[in-house]
């Protein structure tokens, strides 16, 4: 019964959102208390859920989304955004402007969050994308092809660093694996299906496109990529202490500090208000509209995600993702496809990657000593199978909508089937190293 209700309840969500025109924010609420009610919660604890997972998702993602849409408003009415990508062409040619997005999105993502990668990419590939004339659909999905499979794939991003704890894997050895698989994944979900896209010419929200100055007005490109990375370089520098460096030292504990995600985003908005503006002769009133503009802009996405989150906490109760996987693990399949398998399913079933890793880790993680297989490639077929097929339960879903200014059917069938290519590519890459292991 659970399953039926789970897949009703996700039908009455499409059709709320595609023919009744409803907001998703509003649709979110409407078919997560319904699908509480059908499995038996009572109103105070589906009230209780709503908000717990409304509070859980904006509280792990309000100060990076919104620091993330101020620093990108600042990046692109600066001019800062204008200033690398046309170095990048000078620098890759036109022709390969694709590769350089690729490449500085996987390079990006590699210390990120997810949500915090895209929002640092979204005014890089709209400025290519306005100023080359090239759809941003297809500029910009192998960008976030990259950022998905690092967030899938590699440490030290919190679901493959998990598993590697859980599964008694070898972190270097997961992400010298995961990045045999991450790069073909990438060329094959990204460059190589974005031919695909250049139907999709939907332009960007006016209020992410960039405007074109003149190259008197432009920062210098040194000053541009180094605020618009700030963040990278702050969290990536905490991370390679955490990795070498004992707990205790003051170095680690220092650059932990100002490395957490959103601290990091806080300090790269302060610097990008220095260097971007006041630097640059602009007034503060002008630079705290931009900023005032910036939070406008990111509202409607907070409440899809808040939504999503609210529809994700009702499944969650209900315990569905328990019984779904408590069913695929009496298949008796290979251990790899086990973990793929249950990975996916929960991931279709609730949207979010690192719920869906983790959840299998807890069914798979006892079988892994007599399994013979290697813990490490256990790591990348969970984690490949987390990615597939993001839908309306995803915020990433929401995110890359409503940033690349779609429709339904079209994020379905450009974000969602690139996810789900990651995943497939994942799933062969590891058997593909297990024969090599072996």
């Amino acid at each position: 019964m659970p399953f039926i209700i789970l897949i009703a309840g996700i039908i009455l969500l499409i059709l709320l959102l595609a023919w009744a025109k409803l907001n998703a924010f509003l649709a979110f609420l409407v078919v997560s208390i319904l699908m509480g009610l059908c499995n038996g919660m009572n109103m105070d604890h589906i009230a209780t859920a709503v908000q717990k997972g409304v509070g859980d998702i904006l509280g792990s993602l309000t100060i990076i989304l919104v620091m993330g849409a101020m620093l990108g408003k600042l990046i692109a009415e600066s001019g800062a955004a204008q200033k690398i990508t046309t170095s990048l062409v000078q620098l890759f040619g036109t022709n390969r402007i694709m590769w350089a997005m690729v490449m500085t999105a996987f390079i990006v993502g590699i210390p990120l969050f997810f949500d915090v990668s895209f929002v640092l990419m979204v005014p890089l590939i709209i400025s290519v994308s306005k100023r080359y004339n090239i759809p941003v659909v297809y500029i910009g999905l192998p960008a976030v092809a990259a950022i998905s499979v690092t967030h899938g794939y590699l440490p030290p991003h919190p679901a493959p660093t998990a598993l590697v704890a859980q599964y008694h894997a070898d972190l270097g050895m997961t992400l010298i694996y995961g990045l045999c698989i991450a790069i073909p994944a990438v060329i094959i979900a990204g460059p190589m299906f974005a031919p695909t896209l250049k139907k999709y010419k939907n332009p960007p929200p006016e209020t992410f496109v960039p405007k074109d100055l003149n190259d008197d007005e432009l920062p210098g490109f040194f000053n541009s990529i180094f605020t618009t990375f700030l963040p990278v370089l702050l969290i990536a520098i905490a991370t390679v202490c955490k990795l070498f460096l004992p707990a205790e030292n003051t170095a680690v504990k220092f650059f932990s500090a100002i490395g957490n995600p959103p601290i990091a985003m806080i300090i790269a908005v302060f610097y990008a208000l220095y260097s971007l503006g006041l630097k640059r002769k602009k007034s503060m009133p002008v630079l705290m509209n931009h900023l005032i503009d910036a939070a406008k802009d990111i509202s409607v996405i907070l409440l899809i995600l808040a939504g999503s989150g609210a529809m994700k906490e009702i499944l969650t109760e209900t315990g569905i993702n328990t019984q779904i996987a408590n069913l695929l693990d009496n298949l008796h399949v290979h251990p790899l496809l086990a973990a793929w398998s249950i990975a996916a399913v929960i991931r279709i079933a609730l949207g979010s990657a690192t719920v869906a890793g983790l959840t299998t880790a807890s069914i798979i993680a006892p079988i892994i000593a007599t399994s013979g297989v290697d813990p490490n490639l256990m790591v990348l077929a969970t984690g490949a199978g987390s990615l597939i097929f993001g839908h309306v339960n995803d915020g990433g879903f929401w995110l890359f909508k409503e940033y690349f200014n779609l429709n339904l059917k079209q994020t379905f069938l450009t974000r969602s089937v690139m996810e789900t290519i990651v995943s497939l590519i994942g799933l062969i890459g590891v058997f593909v190293l297990n024969t090599f292991i072996k």
